[in-house]
Order: structure tokens, then sequence, then C-alpha cells
């Protein structure tokens, strides 16, 4: 499958599926409470762990621990995790932002989670990926512009 339908399936599904606010909780796989909000994004993904066993990012992305000192990423608070992500240059892909918003293709966060065009490992490290549903809902997310809510 080439980089560029890849892509455009990731936003069609997360358009589709993820616009569908009733059928998220089945969508979202083992974090039923998972929106295409920020601050549910961050709560649900972030900062928690899942039943299914998926470390939370902020296990690494926190100051003093290795992703921080190797790309500056801190989640250690909404706001310091909005302000890192969110219209920023990746620093392991220059060239890319991080959260590039209304364009989840595009965005470094969604290919280190879906592992296509991987630069470095795919996230989260050492531990199960996230489902293509939440990967979706997270893409909706960007594509609804990245808001703050």
């Amino acid at each position: 499958m080439t980089k560029r339908l890849r892509a455009a399936l990731i936003v069609a599904g997360a358009c589709t599926t993820a616009a569908c606010d009733e059928k998220l909780s089945e969508f979202a796989g083992p974090t039923p409470n998972l929106t295409p909000t920020f601050s549910s994004i961050y709560q649900e993904i972030l900062v928690s762990e899942n039943p299914a066993g998926r470390q939370a990012c902020i296990r690494c992305h926190v100051p003093g621990r290795g992703a921080f000192n190797q790309v500056n990423m801190n989640f250690s608070t909404p706001d310091a995790a909005y302000a890192g992500l969110v219209g920023v240059r990746s620093v392991l892909k220059p060239g890319t932002l991080r959260v590039a918003p209304g364009d989840p293709a595009n965005s470094f966060l969604i290919q280190k989670l879906d592992g296509r065009e991987l630069v470095g490992v795919r996230m989260p490290q050492n531990a199960d990926p996230l489902t293509a549903g939440q990967i979706q809902i997270i893409a909706r997310w960007i594509q609804r512009g990245a808001p703050r809510d």
C-alpha cells in the first residue's frame, strides 16, 4: 500500500468513524471513554495506562526521563503536553510538525503511533501499540484543527 493511500485511509477512517460519537466507546477498544478532544486524549492516552496493559506515555515523556531528554517532550501537565505537541517541529524529523492542525496524515504523532515513515521507534516504545481505533480518534482530533478542548 502506498504511503499516500495509507494516509488517506487513516484520515477517511478518522473522519467517518470518530465523527459518530455514540459509537466511539466500541471503536476506542481498551479506552472506551476516549473522544476526539485534547482533554480526553491527554487523560485516556497520555497519562493513563489501559486495561490491556499499554503503558501511559507519561512514564517516559516527563522531565528527567529518556524521551524528554532526547526530544524535549513533556506530558507532565495538559498545558505542557499541548504546548509541546501542537504546531511544534519534530526533533527527529525537523520538516514535520508533531501535530499539524487539520492534517493528521502529515502529523509526526500519527506517524509515530501507526509506525509509517518511521524515524526512531514506534510509540509507545517497548509496549503494545495503540489500536487502529485509538489512532483514528486522535487523527480525528487533529483533523478538527487540534483544538485545546
